[in-house]
């Protein structure tokens, strides 16, 4: 979880606890003033425990619920054998209706289903219960009906969101492994037109100086070996693809990509080593492939950067690419700057082994930073 996130679900629970304490505060103000306060300790001390459970329903929500509705059901028994007012009140009621909503949402389908009969029961009790003559039983007993349908027709619509959430990601990332696969054969074709050159080579050798065979012999091995370690992180997967990389996505093209870029984007610096290595293929796609995602990032999300700075690193372990903005923060960049595109490069990175972080700077902008492992470079 990002701290975007949990700063709002911090948000979230505040805003929650201060709604709760003021409808506890009118609802014992309502009941001092008509019944007596002391009426409303029994129900108000129900009330506090319930909301409670429902602040920290997060942790066990299944529990919540189930000790929420027992304690509404305690309550409305009381209410009638002592003659309180009628219950749940407005604040039990609100939270009664977040456990029964988040248990709707998050749990699975028969929980959720059993814990959304159990807040029906509880409003049918407490139609039972209600005195016909009590002073405004009617209306809290349609309060807590009208609370339990919310309650189950948001988390029903929330459950769905998220559902379309989740198979959205899934298929982002589903759709980069096979997208990885579809490089397969050109990177399979490049280690072994090698391997053939060498062996053609070794054959014309063998004529003029058998001594030399043993030397392309290693060749051939050596590229063999890259060969396979090569599809060992891209084999078994599949992809017919229309928008990939270019099959030799190196530096020329970053050039071509940043160039487009500023044509209709914040100005780009693309900043390259002076003395590269030539790194594997899958390596060359996947940079090309994180600096195009977080460039159409900057155009979508942050029109208003000054300035975006690609950097492209590499040490004798690895490959280091960086993508920057300096654009001022705003709540759409924090709701949007993660999103699906971000999934399929991460997925992409962690199958070739490496790392790839995105967030929100300390000072202003956005950063994407992707390390991939490069064994057995060559020079160039």
């Amino acid at each position: 979880m990002s701290i975007w996130d949990r700063l709002f679900r911090a948000a979230a629970t505040a805003g929650l606890a201060v709604v709760f304490l003021a409808v506890i505060g009118i609802e014992a103000t309502a009941i001092a003033q008509t019944w007596g306060a002391r009426y409303w300790l029994a129900g108000g001390a129900a009330a506090v425990v319930v909301c409670v459970l429902a602040l920290v329903r997060q942790r066990q929500r299944a529990w919540a619920a189930i000790a929420g509705l027992g304690i509404a059901g305690l309550a409305i028994a009381a209410a009638r054998v002592f003659h309180l007012p009628t219950e749940p009140g407005p604040a039990m009621a609100l939270a009664l209706a977040v456990l029964v909503g988040s248990a709707v949402r998050a749990l699975p389908p028969v929980p959720g289903g059993v814990l959304a009969v159990g807040g029906l029961a509880v409003v049918g009790s407490a139609y039972l219960a209600a005195r016909p003559h009590a002073s405004g039983a009617s209306g809290v007993v349609a309060m807590n009906a009208a609370a339990w349908f919310g309650a189950v027709t948001v988390g029903l619509a929330l459950r769905l969101l998220d559902e379309r959430a989740a198979a959205t990601a899934e298929k982002v990332r589903r759709d980069e492994r096979l997208e990885l696969a579809r490089e397969l054969h050109d990177v399979v074709a490049h280690h072994i037109t090698g391997m053939l050159i060498q062996a053609q080579a070794a054959h014309v050798v063998v004529r003029k100086n058998p001594g030399q065979v043993t030397e392309s012999l290693t060749g051939i091995e050596a590229a063999g070996a890259e060969a396979l370690r090569a599809m060992r992180r891209v084999v078994g997967l599949l992809r017919d693809a229309e928008d990939a990389p270019p099959a030799s996505a190196g530096p020329e093209q970053l050039g071509v990509l940043v160039e487009r870029f500023n044509r209709q984007g914040p100005p780009v610096r693309l900043r390259m080593p002076e003395q590269r290595t030539a790194w594997p293929p899958e390596v060359t796609s996947t940079v090309y492939r994180i600096v195009r995602e977080a460039l159409t990032n900057v155009a979508r999300h942050a029109p208003h950067a000054h300035g975006v700075i690609v950097t492209v690193d590499q040490n004798p372990s690895g490959v280091t690419v960086e993508v920057v903005d300096d654009a001022p923060p705003g709540p759409v960049r924090a709701a949007h700057r993660g999103g699906y595109g971000l999934v399929g490069m991460r997925e992409r990175v962690e199958t070739l082994g490496g790392s790839l972080h995105a967030g929100p700077r300390s000072d202003a902008g956005w950063s994407v930073l992707a390390t991939l492992p490069v064994a057995g470079g060559r020079s160039r």
